[in-house]
């Protein structure tokens, strides 16, 4: 045997512990074919342990987190848990990104074989990655919102330090691939309101600076609304795009929308010191238990979490696998963006690919 990694799980609210199974089922196919291990921490977070403990994340639990190899983590919140400012109170991206300063948010947007894109376009044809900065932006206001009953502020704060490593993650990302699908330009996108925003034509100052060091790299800008139609009308042209927090919350969705949905798009939420990785989409509390979970997000994020661990060919052969599964109809996809069987059948359908 193998290496042994040390991977914390933190199942979540809502469908999150059935697509956690479901990505088990997976990784303890791939781990047996690729000769490694996963001993698996259980990490008590979320939703459901705020409303038994008042927390949504103990300190303990942070420094499991903080000390694993890597973590993978379940979609969390429950819409009737909340704060008395009425914002939801069992989320962890606070807690974890900005606590373990988690500053690069890595979305990868992907159509897949089998699965039908509402633009009309081929498999392979959208293929880009957004790379969300994590811990500034708009949501650095997340909990210190200022007002009374007749006005509320939220502060957007973006810094140099910030804006710099997170331009820079962009650019190491796009050498490691192999450019556009309508070009093969390797290219970065910086997507601001650099017309509007004072904070965001720093943030695109920098990413320039920044830019003089790749000079094998095209570079481009776009204002967020050019951007999102953009990824709606020529999707191909994109190759890796850095963006604010907030706009890369959004553009992310978007990009789900046109690819079969955001429960096919997995995320990486990545430091210089550990990770963690999750599907972009929430909870969805109505249908859990009921088979209809799409579990290919998640189990694609337990991918980009072996790639993170080192485990390059463990995490290419589950991303073919997954392929394999919807090019040849073992795997389906409802319009809904649903997994036609539910999460346990997609997963093993996958486990036997590998």
């Amino acid at each position: 045997m193998g290496k042994t990694y040390n991977v914390a799980v933190i199942q979540g609210d809502g469908i999150g512990p059935e697509l956690i199974d479901a990505a088990f089922i997976v990784l303890d196919a791939v781990t047996k074919k690729h000769d490694f291990a996963i001993l698996r921490t259980e990490v008590d977070g979320g939703a459901v342990t705020y409303e038994r403990t008042g927390e949504t994340l103990s300190a303990e639990n942070i420094e499991v987190v903080r000390t694993a190899d890597a973590t993978l983590k379940g979609p969390v919140g429950l819409p009737h848990v909340r704060l008395a400012d009425g914002t939801e109170a069992g989320l962890l991206g606070g807690v974890l990104r900005n606590g373990l300063d988690l500053y690069a948010n890595l979305r990868p947007i992907v159509l897949l074989p089998g699965v039908a894109s509402p633009l009309r376009v081929e498999p392979g044809s959208i293929d880009y990655v957004i790379v969300r900065e994590n811990t500034e932006g708009l949501y650095a206001a997340r909990g210190k919102g200022v007002g009374n009953s007749w006005a509320v502020a939220d502060t957007l704060l973006v810094t140099r330090a910030g804006c710099e490593r997170i331009s820079r993650f962009a650019f190491e990302i796009a050498l490691q691939r192999s450019g556009s699908p309508q070009d093969g330009v390797r290219r970065v996108t910086c997507v601001d309101k650099a017309n509007v925003l004072r904070s965001m034509y720093f943030f695109r100052e920098v990413f320039l600076e920044v830019a003089s060091e790749y000079p094998g790299i095209e570079v481009e800008c776009l204002y967020v609304d050019a951007a999102a139609q953009a990824l709606v009308m020529q999707p191909g042209h994109f190759d890796v795009i850095v963006t604010e927090n907030l706009f890369g919350d959004i553009l992310s969705d978007l990009g789900g929308g046109t690819i079969g949905g955001i429960s096919l798009c997995p995320s990486g939420n990545i430091g210089d010191a550990c990770a963690y990785f999750e599907p972009i989409h929430g909870s969805a509390p109505a249908i859990a238990g009921q088979k209809k979970a799409n579990p290919l997000g998640q189990i694609l994020a337990s991918a980009m979490m072996l790639d993170y661990l080192g485990e390059l060919e463990a995490g290419n052969a589950i991303r073919r696998a997954v392929a394999t599964a919807l090019s040849s109809g073992s795997v389906r996809i409802d319009p809904l963006g649903g997994a036609i069987g539910g999460p346990e059948v997609a997963s093993m359908v996958i486990a036997e690919q590998l």
